[in-house]
């Protein structure tokens, strides 16, 4: 089989993010897009890419691209395309779409369209005119952008910020990659202390430890493409193995984190023990204001409350100053922090060293990040 064109679908502001994670895993032809980073690998890549991407959403086999003004264009490119290499004749494949300032604005009729393309290439393969659609699941999406339509698979069903580590849920979690994404944009890493002062279900300390030590994000979840014939359970397994070889759990942790919301702080420490991490990572249950992290050279990174109505805005605006009073008191640490607030730095007592804008969610936020002193580096031995 030749090489494939595949797709990591980035969150909006995190595309770069997700490039640079590609290319420490060895990727280097990609290219990089609004919403999406094109890179070629092989069927052992769907593997790796879904098992070890931590800020992309899903992985995404390219099959083609070309124009299309008209139905007739759109049916008779996608039934060009060598679906009957992927989809058995029991495969279910049902189709997405979108469109956007295209010809052809009608969702749904792109949507039978691509269908009806499908099957037609499918009677001619498979020899048979009916397909149960009981089988393994083909996920098809039809994206057309400005007369351009673009055919993938999806290889990754339920999107990668769902790790598996976390079976409940506080109010207005962050999501898994973005937490990974705060990290990775910040200066910490391994041999400095990580605090949250504001840690609600703790995704951002659970997500610094499996950053810390190498644990692969997607190791405890399943793939509909684990599946899929044309991939088959060897290249899976192989790829799992490498994952499971690749952990370094005795590197020491310096990570913590407090709420003061103790319904979170539960549900944070059964996340951290669902996902291998029991005992290490501490949490307590504490105001902002009362926070005292432990160590030097260390980092804040926290994601702190939005508050919607006047009363909520207003506790914002105190926790915001409570925060800044903290920092005062830690001269040799560095402070993140992910918020819509637009007097964020007013409240917080200074400006930014650094700011970023990134979309939780649907919400534009600014990351404020307070750049203190690197650790010193250890002197070689005489």
């Amino acid at each position: 089989m030749p090489r494939l064109q595949l797709i990591a679908t980035a969150p909006m502001g995190l595309e770069a993010v997700v490039a640079r994670e590609l290319k420490e895993l060895g990727y280097t032809d990609m290219e990089v897009e609004n919403g999406r980073v094109t890179f070629t690998g092989d069927l052992i890549d769907i593997c790796r890419c879904n098992l070890w991407l931590r800020t992309s959403d899903r992985i995404l086999v390219k099959m083609g691209e070309f124009k299309a003004f008209t139905f007739d264009e759109l049916f008779e490119g996608t039934k060009a395309l060598p679906w009957e290499e992927w989809i058995p004749a029991d495969g279910e494949f049902p189709v997405e779409g979108r469109s956007h300032k295209s010809q052809l604005s009608s969702v749904p009729a792109c949507q039978g369209i691509v269908k009806k393309a499908i099957v037609e290439k499918l009677k001619l393969s498979h020899r048979t005119e009916w397909f149960p659609e009981d089988g393994p699941r083909y996920v098809v999406e039809v994206s057309l952008l400005k007369d351009r339509a673009i055919l993938t698979l999806d290889t990754t069903g339920p999107a990668l910020h769902k790790r598996g580590y976390r079976k409940l849920v506080t109010e207005a979690p962050l999501k898994e990659t973005m937490a990974s994404a705060l990290l990775q944009l910040s200066r910490w890493g391994p041999h400095r202390p990580l605090y949250d002062p504001c840690c609600g279900s703790g995704t951002i300390l659970i997500e610094a430890a499996m950053l810390a030590w190498n644990i692969a994000p997607g190791m405890r979840r399943s793939f509909p493409s684990e599946h899929w014939d044309i991939i088959g359970n060897d290249l899976w397994e192989d790829a799992r193995e490498e994952a499971f070889d690749a952990v370094k759990d005795d590197i020491p942790l310096q990570i913590a984190g407090s709420d003061i919301d103790p319904k979170a702080i539960e549900v944070a420490r059964a996340s951290a023990k669902s996902a291998g991490l029991a005992g290490e990572i501490e949490f307590n249950v504490l105001p902002a204001a009362k926070a005292i992290p432990e160590g030097e050279f260390g980092c804040i990174i926290t994601n702190p409350p939005y508050g919607e109505r006047l009363s909520e805005k207003e506790e914002v605006e105190r926790l915001i100053r409570q925060l800044g009073s903290v920092t005062h008191s830690l001269p040799t640490w560095s402070f993140f922090a992910l918020s819509p607030t637009k007097q964020f730095e007013h409240y917080f007592g200074r400006k930014a060293d650094k700011r970023r804008k990134l979309f939780n969610g649907r919400i534009e936020c600014q990351y404020y990040q307070y750049l203190g002193p690197l650790p010193p580096r250890n002197k070689p031995a005489e």
